[in-house]
C-alpha cells in the first residue's frame, strides 16, 4: 500500500482548514434602545461599564485571546480601538478579565 494511501485522521482538536481563515470584526453594533429612567447615575455608569467589557471580552476571545491571562491592559485596550470603542479603564480591564475567567 502507498504511503500516500495511509492518510491519518485529524485529532478532533486540529483544524481541517487548507490555509487559516480570515475572520471578519468581532464587533457588530447593535441598535441602541434608551435606558431605562429613574435610576441613581451610579447605576448608569455600572450598566455601561458592563456592556464595553462585555463587548471586549467577545472582541478578545473571537481573535484568540481565550485566557484571563492573555489579556493584559493593553492586549484589551487594542482590542478596544480595533471595534471602535473608546480606549477602557483599568476597571473595566479587570471586568473584562472576571468575565473571561467565569466563563468557563
Amino acid at each position: 500500500m502507498p504511503a500516500a494511501a495511509v492518510k491519518s485522521k485529524p485529532l478532533p482538536t486540529q483544524s481541517t482548514a487548507q490555509r487559516p481563515v480570515q475572520l471578519d470584526l468581532p464587533y457588530a453594533p447593535v441598535m441602541k434602545r434608551p435606558l431605562p429612567a429613574g435610576r441613581p447615575r451610579e447605576w448608569y455608569i455600572t450598566h455601561n461599564r458592563r456592556l464595553k467589557a462585555m463587548r471586549l471580552a467577545i472582541a478578545l476571545l473571537d481573535s484568540g485571546v481565550y485566557l484571563p491571562d492573555q489579556a493584559r491592559d493593553e492586549t484589551i485596550r487594542e482590542a478596544a480601538r480595533l471595534i471602535g470603542v473608546h480606549p477602557p479603564s483599568d476597571t473595566t480591564c479587570r471586568m473584562v478579565r472576571a468575565l473571561m475567567r467565569y466563563s468557563r
